[in-house]
């Protein structure tokens, strides 16, 4: 029996690029230049606006990533084991181990302790360590606002560019009259979606990059607070707990007499 070859034709790269955006799209956040110039011709100007978006975000995130860990946001053992040392009576020795120190709440913790080391007043001491406070926490809220912004401009812009691109789909289907062709206008409606895939593959990490930001600084927030009472309420509070509980009087046993009033 005769065997018949069946020849398959080639792909082309362009065809694969074409039948699978999902992939393109992929690639080319991938740091696949073919790809990105692949989404560039066909999503135009907003892409080409997107993908400077989230180069500027991946900027801000590394930045803010090196920063926090640099500065050891949210650690708080320091500030904890330097209140122990004050508490015991060294102070010296809790200011120098909190000057060491480069986490924020260690920072604002020191300002407080050498306040009070002076002689000035709690009142004059706490003004100043919020002061310091504000200036530590502004430093660690820098440049969030830009990654905000970005998630909240980059599902606008795609959309905005996916409207774009549909109303040049009807208005070529519009053109061709009786002749129009389904495949032409599914082909336009999907390029027309690029816009929209880009925008919310730069929001979507965007946003949990910030969300994750600002849950630290709020962690940090809450630790430069507790730190700064236990300072101005941590005696009252050791005088307190070693003080010896007091049974309250009650009414005397049988037998008993009745205390002298």
């Amino acid at each position: 029996m005769e065997e018949t070859l069946v020849e398959v034709p080639a792909i082309e790269p362009k065809d694969l690029a074409a039948v699978s955006p999902i992939d393109a799209l992929w690639s080319a956040f991938n740091f696949d230049p073919s790809a990105a110039t692949s989404l560039l011709e066909r999503g135009g100007p907003v892409v080409a606006i997107l993908l400077m978006l989230s180069i500027a975000a991946l900027t801000v995130i590394l930045f803010k990533l090196a920063q926090f860990s640099f500065r050891r946001v949210g650690n708080a053992r320091t500030s904890e084991r330097a209140l122990e040392i004050w508490f015991s009576g060294r102070r010296e020795d809790a200011i120098s181990r909190l000057q060491r120190s480069r986490v924020p709440n260690a920072i604002v913790l020191v300002h407080a302790m050498a306040g009070l080391g002076r002689g000035l007043s709690e009142a004059i001491v706490r003004e100043d360590a919020e002061r310091v406070a504000q200036g530590q926490l502004a430093s660690l809220r820098g440049q969030l606002r830009a990654l905000e912004s970005i998630a909240q401009l980059a599902p606008l812009l795609g959309l905005f560019g996916t409207v774009l691109g549909m109303m040049s789909a009807f208005q070529a289907l519009q053109s061709s009259g009786a002749d129009a062709d389904p495949a032409v206008l599914a082909g336009g409606i999907w390029v027309a979606l690029i816009t929209t895939a880009v925008g919310l593959a730069v929001a979507i990490p965007t946003s949990f990059a910030l969300y994750w930001f600002e849950g630290k600084v709020d962690r940090e927030t809450t630790i430069i607070e507790s730190s700064l009472t236990s300072l101005f309420t941590g005696r009252l509070s050791r005088v307190e707990a070693q003080r010896p509980a007091q049974t309250p009087a009650g009414p005397p046993m049988d037998g008993e007499p009745y205390a002298a009033g």
